[in-house]
């Protein structure tokens, strides 16, 4: 096996990101050329952009997954590409304006209304995406499903304008969010990269304590993503402790007093 096949220390792990350098073992460049043939790389990608990922992997041996994956029942597929993601994600890097049209939770329809478009956010509970956008009548901060869009355009928008709201909009955002501090068991060190994957859909930073070769992950989340971050605290059982955060702490404890007390733990 190569050296650098699979590195699992966080300190040299950091220091490549730092530097700009990013680390794909074969097995990850093996996947991404298997997704590549999937129907809606055509559409999640440019054509110059899909031509030239392929000629990056083709060298790359090939992902065979037919007799390691059985599929038992077939249920209902939401994929996970939007048509509107690639237009948003121009506006967004450009900070252009935009005109919307979209449909309520009663049906009312909204046509043709001025907006900022501000980012792209895909709910792991809900499995959807959703655009976080400025209404420029209502001076208000929205969040409107992407299957709920009927249309999407460009409207200029003064540069200072734009500027000025997407600060806002980043200070309001920050002032709503908590921050949850995890600690990983000593023991379960060598687990740290698995940690992380848990917890890779979220804002985090990692402390390194080197006198008790601790790692604390710093987790900064909005409150209605506190469920999903307790399941995969849960999943991850005993190799982490939650130090920080008192509703987590809270509802860790109640899940553990209900799984004492089924089995009889507490009768004593």
């Amino acid at each position: 096996m190569n050296l650098f096949e699979k590195i699992f220390n966080y300190q040299i792990l950091s220091r490549l990101e730092d530097s700009g350098t990013f680390v794909v073992t074969s097995q990850e460049r093996a996947w991404l050329r298997l997704m590549l043939q999937h129907p809606a790389a055509a559409e999640a990608f440019a054509p110059d952009t899909l031509q030239k990922l392929a000629a990056m992997l083709d060298g790359d041996s090939q992902l065979d997954v037919s007799g390691h994956l059985v599929e038992k029942a077939n249920v209902s597929e939401q994929p996970v590409y939007h048509p509107l993601l690639r237009p948003l994600r121009r506006l967004i890097m450009n900070r252009s304006g935009m005109r919307i049209s979209y449909r309520l939770k009663n049906g009312t329809i909204c046509s043709e209304v001025s907006g900022l478009p501000y980012h792209l956010e895909y709910s792991m509970v809900k499995r959807e995406w959703y655009l976080l956008w400025y209404h420029l009548r209502h001076r208000a901060f929205m969040s409107t499903r992407l299957n709920k869009i009927d249309s999407v355009s460009y409207e200029s928008i003064d540069p200072a304008t734009a500027s000025d709201l997407f600060a806002w909009i980043k200070q309001t955002l920050e002032a709503r969010k908590t921050e949850v501090t995890v600690e990983v068991d000593r023991e379960y060190n060598r687990e740290l990269s698995r940690i992380l994957y848990a917890f890779s859909c979220f804002d985090k930073a990692v402390d390194y304590e080197e006198k008790t070769d601790t790692y604390r992950i710093r987790i900064r989340l909005m409150g209605d993503e506190m469920e999903y971050l307790l399941s995969k605290i849960r999943f991850l059982g005993k190799r982490v402790r939650v130090i920080e955060g008192w509703y987590l702490r809270k509802r860790m404890l109640e899940a553990s007093m209900k799984a004492l007390a089924r089995y009889g733990e507490l009768a004593e």
